[in-house]
């Protein structure tokens, strides 16, 4: 049976888990009183106070301040999502009450690898060995440019800087794709796109974002009508989940690898897409096979290697 929110009851959450579940500390505490970098915006700076007593915060950066739904309806618009009551209110659902729980050791945890890059610049793409490297892989320069940047990262460990294209995700980092490096500027964590259709009626899945990009190249640059998310590593499938749980979608159409682990996250995401009402899973494998992914089959179809 599902679990409904309203604002009595989402107003009772402690807005210190919110910020914990968001991977946020608290930078002083006095008591009661919390201050932290504000989650709504970057900075050096924390000016967002929590009084964990009365469950208030406010944002003097923002000047904005209130209750839980409050916060989440703040903490939406500043992540450019829906932020009405009623979206924070199924988020604050799926945040609390929401978690799917995966069989321990069938996907592993997101790694935490030490920040040892930092971002000096961000563009658009532009690079002629990136630009290259894109047409190897079949992805147009104008469709590249709408969904990548160009970034300039320094590696704080040997001192050296490089160029990169950067996905980004939702929590303001990047997935990083070059010819010599595969990695990640940031948190790591997934991708969500809108689709053109405002109450879309499905969602779709996909491992990296080569292989999104391959599939908007194949719909002629169009994008979907449905929503998108981009895992950019199998190990943040579960961060998934909440962006899907009760939302109202009624087909999750999945795009893994055709190997083992792609074979994994597949049964994964089929286990969790049962527990959703009128949720049907069609896995859209058999498009691509006998290819390893979605840009292996698409650089086939053109002719391109590597």
């Amino acid at each position: 049976m599902e679990i409904v929110m309203d604002i009595e009851h989402a107003n009772t959450i402690p807005i210190a888990e919110i910020l914990t579940k968001l991977g946020r500390k608290p930078s002083h505490t006095n008591n009661h009183k919390h201050r932290y970098l504000s989650p709504l915006r970057n900075e050096k700076t924390a000016s967002f106070h929590l009084n964990t007593k009365t469950n208030r915060w406010h944002d003097f950066g923002e000047g904005i301040g209130g209750d839980t739904v409050n916060f989440v309806r703040a903490y939406l618009k500043a992540t450019k999502e829906a932020d009405t009551t009623s979206d924070a209110l199924r988020w604050i659902n799926n945040m609390a009450v929401g978690h799917y729980q995966i069989a321990p050791g069938l996907i592993e945890d997101v790694p935490k690898d030490p920040p040892s890059l930092c971002l000096k610049n961000s563009q658009s793409v532009q690079q002629l060995g990136l630009v290259h490297y894109l047409a190897k892989r079949g992805i147009p320069l104008t469709i590249a440019r709408q969904r990548l940047k160009e970034v300039y990262v320094c590696n704080q460990n040997t001192r050296k800087s490089f160029y990169a294209l950067g996905f980004p995700n939702e929590e303001g980092g990047f997935e990083l794709r070059n010819p010599f490096f595969k990695g990640s500027l940031g948190a790591k964590s997934i991708s969500f796109i809108r689709g053109t259709d405002p109450k879309p009626q499905g969602i779709h899945l996909f491992e990296g974002f080569m292989d999104y990009l391959s599939a908007i190249v194949q719909l002629k640059g169009k994008g979907f009508k449905e929503d998108v998310i981009v895992l950019n590593s199998i190990a943040c499938l579960k961060q998934a989940f909440s962006y899907m749980h009760n939302y109202g979608y009624r087909v999750a159409y999945t795009w893994m690898d055709n190997d083992p682990a792609g074979e994994k996250a597949t049964a994964v995401l089929s286990d969790f897409i049962k527990t959703q009402d009128s949720m049907v899973h069609t896995s859209m494998n058999k498009v691509y096979a006998p290819h390893k992914d979605v840009n292996a089959w698409h650089m086939h179809r053109h002719n391109l290697t590597l």
